[in-house]
């Protein structure tokens, strides 16, 4: 399949959740890596500021939206991990000119400076909510695309946008699709920190819509999923799912945290937490038997390891956690 020793790569979002889990993997796989984060006046490096091994990276601070530090991020790569991108659902709704330009158009940024550059492949992170609520499941990756959020459209843009350039130049673009990734560094906009948070201050989870189902996969299944199409010959120009093949309500889920802490817990629905009636995915399920015939790719850890493994995570950072509050 192919080695990443000594490949120059860079990751953009790298100071992110799932970004910074990568970018640290690549580094141990023996990449010469280049890790953008998003620039900002007091220097802070995102999740990398906390990251053992980011004096092992050259870490570039600047900004997806913004073509000429795109360009000297992609300058001497030959892969690029395309991870920045603005992502929480609900402020979405708030902002979707924001979404646009850091989805869409930080996109075609990354795109055409690698196309300009030589790099040898793209590879493009879409999400499972640019399939919307499931039509039929499991979710190939032939499904259709239903933008029932700002965010979701924007990056059905994206997507389309490396389509694109795969299809108009000799371009190596490859849109990896992971369902809900979950794991140690995720923020409190999303359902599981949140759930673990509340579970390990009380007994009362509170919540938006607890019937919608999701198909969860830790962290570094995703790392190795994005690693494998990576390196797969036949991965470029495709499209590939990884998500874990299960599937989980949100209520569940909380119960089951909630065991896990060793908690009997209430859930409690709060009106702010709810997405608009028409724009809530109320399924998703993965179909990753694209992943594994052209990649090899299994997820490795499963829902209940990986969740013990981010509770313990979480109890030992729990600095980072403060909010009480709805987190946007």
């Amino acid at each position: 399949m192919g080695s990443f020793d000594g490949q120059k790569v860079l990751v953009t979002g790298a100071g992110g959740f799932i970004g910074s889990h990568l970018a640290e993997h690549l580094v141990r796989e023996g990449a010469d890596v280049r890790a953008m984060v998003h620039y900002n006046a007091l220097g802070k490096r995102g999740w990398l500021d906390h990251s053992s091994l980011a004096g092992d990276m050259e870490v570039l601070a600047g900004d997806i939206t913004d073509r000429d530090s795109v360009r000297a991020g992609v300058k001497g790569r030959d892969l690029v991990f395309h991870l920045g991108a603005l992502i929480a659902i609900p402020y979405s709704y708030q902002a979707p000119r924001s979404y646009v330009r850091a989805n869409i158009e930080g996109t075609l940024n990354v795109l055409q400076a690698a196309l300009d550059e030589g790099a040898r492949r793209v590879l493009h992170t879409s999400t499972s909510e640019v399939y919307g609520t499931a039509l039929f499941v499991p979710i190939t990756e032939e499904h259709p695309l239903q933008g029932q959020s700002p965010y979701s459209a924007s990056k059905i843009g994206a997507d389309k946008m490396a389509e694109a350039f795969a299809a108009s130049f000799e371009l190596e673009v490859v849109t990896v699709r992971p369902f809900n990734t979950f794991g140690p560094r995720q923020s409190m906009r999303a359902v599981i920190p949140t759930i673990i948070s509340q579970c390990l201050r009380g007994n009362e989870v509170r919540l938006g819509a607890v019937s919608p189902t999701r198909d969860l996969n830790f962290v570094q299944n995703t790392v190795e999923g994005f690693c494998a199409a990576a390196l797969a010959p036949e991965a470029a120009g495709q499209t590939i799912n990884f998500g874990s093949g299960r599937e989980i309500s949100v209520g569940d889920l909380a119960l089951l945290i909630g065991r896990m802490c060793g908690k009997e817990v209430e859930i409690l629905c709060e009106q702010e937490r709810l997405r608009p009636g028409k724009s809530e995915v109320e399924r998703l399920l993965a179909c990753n038997k694209k992943a594994q015939a052209l990649t090899g790719w299994t997820p490795r850890v499963g829902l209940e390891e990986g969740l013990e493994k981010t509770i313990a995570w979480m109890q030992e950072n729990a600095q980072h956690y403060q909010a009480k509050g709805y987190v946007v």
